[in-house]
């Protein structure tokens, strides 16, 4: 069995998978990867049907890498002959004064020359009919985002990424690592891999390989869950004639329409409690789940029909709710990743960019705001935004 390779990436989640196809793309089978449980399971943070996809954000770096991701995945649909971004349209919307405001996402958008509609209730309700909302409601529509289909984007990653000649293995875990004659040395179950460039897209369970190189985040896990319901009329929640949808507020509440069921999903955004993931449980939250029955009565009743279940899965937060994407300190030629709950619709380009700076040592991607020398990090207690 093969043991030395040129790169190993470390997670093969939605982060992982894109970065292994990417490296793939470039340096074929001088990749591995390697993933601690089976490829395609549920104990983290990317899997099920659908995450949404947009051009909304409330900062232009974030824009600006969401532009770069959607050819990103143009990219990996041309090559895996799939489709696998659903446009839709998406709808931001909330109290005119809450907290998060529609203004800096309206702001970031004309900075980077996306165009967008700002609605009132009316016209909001007007366009789709579903929605309950008075005059103290305002939104953001903005024509390219949708649903990219998660479960769907991570099996082309890692098929492609097989294509092109990297090597994938499952039930890897890995115990150790570190720098041996400027290269990298991994353990994984028995078996030592060496590589010369090392990508660290662990999710939940970075600071585990992070503490190899003397790094530790402050990171909160947290447990988060969606829900999928049937409503008696799906007619209105097609895709074709329903957007997906981000309730800009705390508690924020985020849905799809009908995709993968016969029914439409919907969650709080960052509702849940910290975990430990290898102890967390996979019962739902029944107190969360309340908050969205309620949210849902108020404001989308149509959508509130029998529950045909509630799944969960986890967010790995830094305290700021960024990215965290960088080299390490030290370590021009180890990358790490982490998505803050929120980077699935970026997986594949956040993997081309790890790409970039472990084969190039640099990227035109502006990660400028993602890396890890920002201060934050560096707080023993932190103070935490998730509201973003």
């Amino acid at each position: 069995m093969r043991t030395d390779f040129e790169h190993i990436v470390l997670g093969l989640g939605g982060l992982g998978s894109g970065a292994a196809y990417w490296l793939s793309r470039r340096a074929g089978a001088a990749v591995l990867g390697l993933e601690q449980f089976e490829l395609g399971h549920v104990r983290g943070e990317s899997q099920d049907h659908s995450r949404i996809i947009r051009l909304s954000y409330h900062r232009p770096d974030y824009v600006a890498l969401a532009k770069r991701a959607y050819d990103a995945w143009a990219t990996l649909e041309d090559d895996a002959g799939e489709q696998l971004v659903l446009r839709t349209g998406g709808l931001d919307l909330g109290p005119r004064k809450s907290a998060i405001p529609l203004e800096t996402y309206m702001d970031s958008m004309t900075a980077c020359g996306v165009p967008f509609e700002h609605l009132d209730a009316a016209q909001i309700m007007r366009r789709w009919p579903p929605f309950r909302l008075d005059d103290s409601i305002h939104g953001v529509y903005q024509e390219q985002g949708g649903i990219a289909m998660a479960a769907r984007a991570n099996a082309a990653h890692q098929r492609m990424a097989r294509e092109h000649g990297a090597t994938l293995r499952e039930r890897a875990g890995v115990s150790l690592v570190r720098e041996v004659g400027g290269e990298f040395e991994v353990l994984a179950g028995e078996t030592p891999y060496r590589c010369r460039t090392l990508v660290i897209t662990a999710g939940p369970w970075s600071n585990e390989p992070l503490s190899h190189f003397g790094l530790r985040l402050p990171l909160e896990v947290t447990k988060e869950q969606v829900t999928y319901f049937a409503p008696s009329d799906l007619a209105p929640f097609e895709p074709s004639r329903f957007p997906v949808w981000i309730w800009m507020d705390d508690p924020s509440f985020y849905g799809f329409p009908v995709f993968g069921e016969t029914a439409v999903k919907v969650a709080q955004d960052a509702g849940g409690k910290a975990v430990d993931p290898d102890t967390r449980g996979f019962e739902p939250d029944l107190e969360n789940l309340g908050r969205v029955c309620s949210f849902l009565e108020r404001y989308l009743p149509g959508a509130l029909g029998p529950q045909l279940y509630t799944k969960t899965c986890l967010y790995t937060l830094p305290p700021d709710r960024d990215f965290i994407l960088d080299t390490l300190p030290g370590h021009s030629r180890a990358a790490v990743a982490i998505g803050a709950g929120h980077a699935f619709k970026f997986a594949s380009v956040i993997g081309k960019t790890l790409t970039e700076l472990v084969m190039d040592g640099r990227t035109d991607a502006d990660i400028s705001g993602f890396r890890l020398n920002r201060p934050i990090l560096a707080q023993a207690d932190p103070p935490k935004t998730y509201m973003v």
